[in-house]
């Protein structure tokens, strides 16, 4: 494979998409790759594609580029597939919220102890389930030897759906893990002299393992704890790791959450936003209260803005460099982030962080890297059934994927009072999706600490499966049928 056949599908997210072509120019085995952006948003998609390609040609990248509006087009022969799209939109998950939050359920029925997470809809957004499994069975029929790479919400039930179901190689990624590197930061560790691993679901993940110069590391954090926690304050509503919640998981568990999976706690820290701004620190109360959520979604909305008057002036002026846009940004009233993005792109020894590009390189090259992946447990975790996808280290080279043993073991409590549940969860998003069997739906609701009576639940389903999007996914649980 001298020149790899990429498709990106949901390619108009345009901070993801510029963040993996910028890896894919800064990584020469792979600057000649054919590159597919697919989105059915052809303004967004023509933005993207503008750009990509003007930054390609300053990069020196002899990158292919074409784009596509139909599945069968963008998947056709290519060698990996990553999908980044969200059904919908935001805008979707925005209104089955409201309707929600009208009919009692604070942030959206979604929104479930262990999995709180505010893009990570598993029972109500039926779409984004349905497009994984489409676009898998598009490869298995017109791509068959390609990967399939999630990046996606929701990872966890996804990337299960799409490996159990149907016979395509398949790997979800997500960043959470690189959460550690501001705690070995915050601990004054040399990162090359820390061994650490970690272990559990996606957004779910708990260090395991966490040795410094060969000693345990943990007793490091409790002095940290003890000296310092209490003047700890976010820089920003992702901003958790030290967190309040994050110390009183770990005093409880044993072990520290890790990147997400301090947000996917007990609705003991999410009752309500003060009850947020209490464990995940003021203003915001964690990136999933109602203010982190809107500091996150303004940031999305001045991205693709910016991306669209970006592409605007490229046609316009043909003789503008990318690098031209900074200082024109800030006199066009442009906000500083769009300077501060482009930046990161043009350094030409800056790498975005994210794993997909890297992946690639690892399986095309044989350039052996280790990785945090998103695959079927089989046996890495004794607990959890063989076909529950576990989020892992793993070394990845030209033969594949070879996960990491995980020692020492998750810790009982981990186990039985954060996987099992979490795992329970995934389980009814799944077996809804593939029954439509309503009933599961409502049987989750039943057990959610903000119903008071039958006819809450009733009536919050009756209007979500009512939304003019939404025939589909009403006809499916009317029906009682599998997709």
């Amino acid at each position: 494979m001298v020149r790899p056949r990429i498709t990106i599908i949901g390619a108009g997210s345009a901070v993801f998409s510029l963040r993996l072509l910028n890896d894919l120019c800064k990584t020469p085995g792979l600057a000649e790759s054919r590159v597919t952006l697919m989105d059915i948003d052809r303004e967004r998609l023509d933005s993207v594609f503008t750009i990509a390609a003007k930054y390609a040609e300053e990069a020196g990248a002899s990158l292919t580029f074409r784009k596509s509006e139909t599945l069968e087009e963008a998947v056709c022969d290519a060698d990996f597939v990553i999908n980044t799209a969200m059904a919908g939109g935001h805008a979707y998950l925005e209104k089955v919220r409201r309707i929600s939050e009208r009919h009692g359920y604070y942030r959206g029925i979604d929104a479930q102890e262990f999995n709180m997470v505010s893009d990570y809809y598993t029972f109500s957004n039926y779409h984004q389930l349905l497009l994984f499994l489409t676009i898998a069975r598009a490869i298995e029929r017109w791509a068959p030897n390609a990967w399939y790479i999630q990046a996606a919400n929701p990872v966890f039930e996804g990337v299960t759906l799409v490996t159990r179901t149907v016979p395509i190689k398949a790997v979800g990624f997500c960043h959470g893990h690189h959460a550690l590197d501001g705690l070995m930061k915050a601990l004054e560790l040399d990162p090359k002299e820390v061994d650490w691993q970690v272990a559990g679901f996606n957004h779910g993940i708990w260090l395991n393992r966490f040795r410094y110069r060969g000693e345990d590391a943990y007793p490091l954090l409790d002095r940290w704890i003890e000296k310092r926690a209490g003047a700890w304050s976010p820089k920003n509503p992702f901003d958790d790791q030290l967190s309040p919640v994050a110390l009183d998981m770990y005093r409880f568990y044993g072990v520290l959450p890790v990147g997400d999976t301090a947000r996917n706690a007990t609705w003991r820290y999410h009752r309500d936003l003060q009850t947020k701004q209490k464990w995940y620190g003021e203003p915001w109360g964690g990136a999933d209260s109602e203010l982190g959520w809107k500091w996150y979604q303004d940031g999305l909305n001045r991205a693709a803005e910016m991306t669209k008057e970006a592409a605007r002036l490229l046609r316009e002026r043909s003789e503008l460099k990318l690098a031209h846009l900074i200082p024109l940004g800030t006199k066009l009233g442009l906000p500083p982030e769009f300077g501060q993005e482009l930046e990161k792109i043009l350094d030409p020894a800056r790498k975005s962080g994210e794993q997909h590009i890297p992946f690639i390189e690892a399986l095309v090259h044989g350039q052996a890297a280790r990785f945090v992946v998103n695959i079927p447990n089989n046996g890495l975790i004794p607990e959890i059934p063989p076909d529950v996808v576990v989020e892992v280290p793993a070394l990845v080279d030209e033969s594949g994927i070879h996960p990491e043993k995980i020692e020492p073991a998750l810790p009982r409590r981990v186990i039985k009072y954060y996987l099992y549940p979490r795992m329970m969860r995934m389980e009814m998003a799944l077996e809804a999706f593939l029954t439509g069997d309503l009933r599961v739906l409502r049987e989750l609701l039943y057990r959610d600490p903000r119903t008071t009576s039958d006819e809450q639940v009733e009536a919050v389903l009756e209007e979500i499966l009512n939304l003019p999007e939404n025939a589909a996914m009403r006809a499916h649980y009317t029906k009682g049928r599998g997709p």
